[in-house]
């Protein structure tokens, strides 16, 4: 593998481009800030570590019970029964009882809305391959590890406190995101603040994410809070066309909740800027190509590059190549080889994929033979040299 540093180049291609701003100071125990067009990670804080989710974890039975409906296992007008065990449950509910009769799109308004821990059982009943929440809890499990979220185990449907209930940030940021970009036609109900079912318990009504009823873009998604795991929030917040994704937890009080909510969304939006970094069209460097009728070919990004860069002091981003060369002809145009890793004060580093800017042919047999010669003429100088020093 070749690496060359790459400065000068980007230099000349970028406009002077936004450097580190001074780091974020949260209060929460733990945090992740992702800016959802460039998937570019904004703050990162404790956020690998496995940690009590509380009621964030409900999202989790919400993917399942939105795949249930994508796939036709379940349909917003389904009635589901009430179970015993799932009307048993404490804390926020929906007030179930095992006479009640309920529709899937009433159980995830009491799920969303209210945190309903009996209705995220009723869902989980539903779904679970045995019948069971324990068992759904397992399929939650299973299904998180096939989307990536390594640090999640599940002991319930709905984040009660159980030994060994556990996600991290990152794993409920990658929830979150999934959430906004595979279910679009679920997603509203996240920004509903209020849902009343059957006239019970008007007093928990309405839904607790504090950001909602502050006109900053915000359109989701759970809080959560116990004793042990503290206020927690899972966010996300639009403004004009940038969307901001967040998870906090740790916090000490409902208050400091949502204040730290809001400093998080302020400071996304105000402190970062997109920049088109590299255009698909514009060569980076060249890669040796062996045997072609060129000897070189340009290398372009597989796609233009936009970076998500802080707006403060001005600095120009650095990169280095990562060549898979020298390449032996034929090339065909978009073929990948190399990467080309762009880095910038307080941003996370960006692999960008190089691919041929255009095709190589493979010499003709006479070219071959000249190509082949200058080769073996230039190791017999190389070793003569050597001798002579």
């Amino acid at each position: 593998m070749l690496r060359q540093t790459f400065r000068p180049l980007i230099a000349a291609l970028l406009i002077a481009s936004p450097s580190l701003a001074q780091e974020f100071q949260t209060q929460a125990g733990s945090a992740v800030v992702i800016d959802h067009n460039t998937s570019q990670v904004l703050l990162s804080k404790n956020a690998e570590v496995p940690l009590p989710p509380a009621s964030m974890s409900k999202l989790m039975t919400l993917n399942m019970t939105f795949e249930a409906l994508v796939d036709g296992r379940l349909s917003l007008d389904t009635v589901l029964p009430v179970s015993q065990h799932a009307s048993s449950y404490g804390g926020s509910t929906m007030f179930l009882d095992p006479r009640d009769r309920v529709t899937v799109e009433d159980l995830i308004r009491g799920v969303v809305v209210l945190s309903g821990n009996d209705a995220t059982a009723v869902l989980a009943e539903a779904l679970s391959p045995d019948g069971t929440e324990e068992g759904f809890s397992q399929m939650m499990t299973d299904r998180a590890r096939e989307l990536g979220m390594e640090q999640s185990m599940f002991r319930n449907s709905n984040g009660w406190p159980a030994p060994g209930h556990v996600m991290s940030m990152r794993d409920l940021s990658i929830l979150a995101e999934r959430l906004i970009t595979e279910f679009p036609q679920f997603y509203p109900y996240f920004a509903e603040r209020e849902f009343t079912f059957d006239g019970r318990s008007p007093s928990n009504r309405f839904n607790r994410n504090p950001l909602l009823r502050l006109n900053i873009g915000a359109d989701g998604l759970k809080t959560g809070h116990t004793m042990e795991a503290g206020y927690g929030l899972v966010g996300s917040a639009v403004q004009g066309d940038r969307r901001v994704t967040f998870v906090i937890s740790g916090l000490p009080s409902e208050t400091a909740r949502a204040e730290e909510s809001e400093r998080i969304v302020n400071w996304a939006f105000r402190q970062f800027a997109e920049v088109e970094v590299l255009t698909g069209q514009s060569a980076v460097t060249q890669a040796d190509v062996f045997m072609g009728e060129a000897g070189t070919v340009g290398l372009v990004p597989e796609e233009s590059v936009i970076l998500l860069l802080p707006i403060t002091q001005r600095e120009m981003v650095s990169g280095e190549i990562t060549l898979s060369g020298p390449v032996e002809a034929p090339i065909a145009a978009g073929t990948r080889l190399g990467t080309l890793t762009l880095s910038h004060p307080g941003v996370p580093p960006v692999a960008v994929p190089l691919v041929a800017q255009n095709d190589v042919a493979r010499a003709g047999p006479l070219r071959r033979i000249q190509i082949a010669g200058a080769r073996v003429a230039g190791e017999v100088l190389g070793s003569a040299l050597e001798r002579f020093e």
